[in-house]
């Protein structure tokens, strides 16, 4: 019996350091919104609208994972601190941010992970729309999905860049786990499943497997097969797991992809170039005046070589000038004010046709 009450009395005071270890975060959490705002009173007072800070927010989260010594994760605890960067933010404007939509789509999700809830998310029905929202300033910002590790890049979001004067702002790294989702409760309910054909395509060899007489039908987004699973009998989808609490699904199966390290990157656009953040890569639009010529592109981009500039990533696409003549896009490491960087881009700018950087920004955190 002494035993047991000896147990009961660690664990009152253990519940009672929780308590007052929650009242000490509630009042710094305060304190750090009652900052936040002086911070935009400060602002506003010297003409400046630019709350938001892509490159230190970037500084703030590389802090986080520096101290992290757990027992909570680096992503949970970038998680956290990203809520209530969002939410004290939000206290001197909320950030609009254009992605394409509907709710629940892996793009919605994007946005949550880079700017958090406290954000207004815009779903827009093209990409042609998210990027036009933010050349008008109906939007802060803009996430957009350039490369899958699984299926490629997403051309249509470089053919963007060929007529847009928007900047890349940042970038997120997303794990793409998808779920079989519906209002069923068992598996052998499911007739049929709806979802994008990048989804269905992704996790064919579990579908093969546990569910090989189901019909599956292609869907114009994870979101528009969710809403079919909703209010058709017999209709499941496959979707993130963000779609199942938007449209009331139950998850059925969780993480049912075929590859593990499905990676999805999306890039953040914006209206401004930024400042270094300590950690960044430089992405660049150019090409010569012939592209098709034996060593044109080895001599277009010899400067990189020699000042010792890390090309990480290089896609072609048609110019639309001419026939048979193409642009590059690149992505270098480290931020376009870097020395080396700086030298190189002088001399690739006067070698190159076309040139522009298209930003120099954060790269992903995690």
């Amino acid at each position: 019996m002494n035993d047991d009450r000896d147990r009961k009395t660690d664990l009152g005071g253990i519940r009672e350091r929780i308590d007052s270890i929650d009242a000490r975060i509630h009042e710094l959490i305060a304190e750090r919104a009652r900052l936040a705002q002086h911070v935009g009173v400060t602002k506003r007072e010297e003409g400046t609208v630019a709350f938001f800070r892509p490159e230190r927010e970037a500084q703030v989260l590389r802090a986080v994972v520096e101290r992290n010594r757990g027992p909570l994760t680096d992503q949970e605890m970038v998680r956290l601190f990203r809520e209530i960067m969002s939410a004290c933010l939000s206290q001197q404007e909320p950030l609009k941010v254009g992605f394409l939509g509907p709710d629940g789509t892996f793009s919605h999700q994007a946005v949550l992970e880079h700017f958090g809830h406290s954000c207004r998310a815009l779903p827009m029905a093209t990409l042609d729309e998210v990027f036009g929202a933010v050349q008008s300033d109906d939007a802060d910002f803009g996430v957009v999905p350039i490369e899958n590790s699984a299926a490629g890049v997403v051309s249509h979001t470089l053919d963007l860049f060929l007529g847009s004067p928007l900047n890349i702002c940042g970038e997120v790294h997303m794990r793409i786990r998808q779920h079989l989702m519906g209002a069923m409760e068992r598996l052998d309910e499911i007739r049929r499943i709806c979802a994008h054909p990048q989804s269905l395509a992704q996790c064919r060899a579990w579908l093969r497997q546990h569910l090989p007489d189901v019909e599956l039908e292609q869907a114009s987004s994870n979101a528009a097969g969710a809403r079919r699973a909703r209010d058709e009998s017999g209709t499941a989808a496959i979707a993130p797991a963000a779609a199942a609490e938007i449209y009331g699904l139950r998850v059925l199966f969780d993480s049912i992809e075929d590859e593990s390290d499905n990676t999805t990157r999306f890039l953040v656009v914006g209206r401004d170039l930024l400042e270094p953040s300590g950690a960044d890569r430089t992405t660049l639009l150019l090409s010569g005046a012939e592209t098709d010529q034996s060593g044109s592109l080895h001599s277009l981009l010899e400067p990189l070589a020699r000042h010792g500039v890390n090309m990480t990533r290089i896609e072609s696409r048609p110019s639309r000038r001419r026939s048979w003549h193409y642009v590059f896009f690149l992505d270098l490491d480290g931020h376009a004010s870097d020395p080396p960087v700086a030298a190189a881009l002088a001399e690739l700018e006067e070698r190159a046709d076309l040139f522009r950087v298209l930003g120099a920004y954060p790269r992903a955190v995690l």
